[in-house]
């Protein structure tokens, strides 16, 4: 899968590992039709850190998730 593109596949696909990885309880914040793709970027660029990163203390997963909000319409 090539994430580089910013296609609504790819959208729900980074959502979704956001999520998992976060460990969202609440998945209704991350359905892909609430974020445009012009955002795109901004949720590879967190989907990458978090990726990187492997595990995240509990201040820096409600950052991601503060962070997701922000981008959220």
């Amino acid at each position: 899968m090539n994430l580089e593109e910013a296609t609504n596949a790819n959208l729900s696909y980074i959502l979704s590992e956001l999520a998992e990885k976060l460990q969202v309880v609440n998945r209704t914040i991350m359905q892909p039709e609430d974020y445009d793709l012009e955002k795109y970027e901004e949720l590879k660029f967190m989907y990458d850190m978090v990726i990187q990163k492997g595990s995240l203390s509990a201040s820096e997963t409600q950052a991601f998730l503060d962070e997701l909000r922000a981008v959220r319409r």
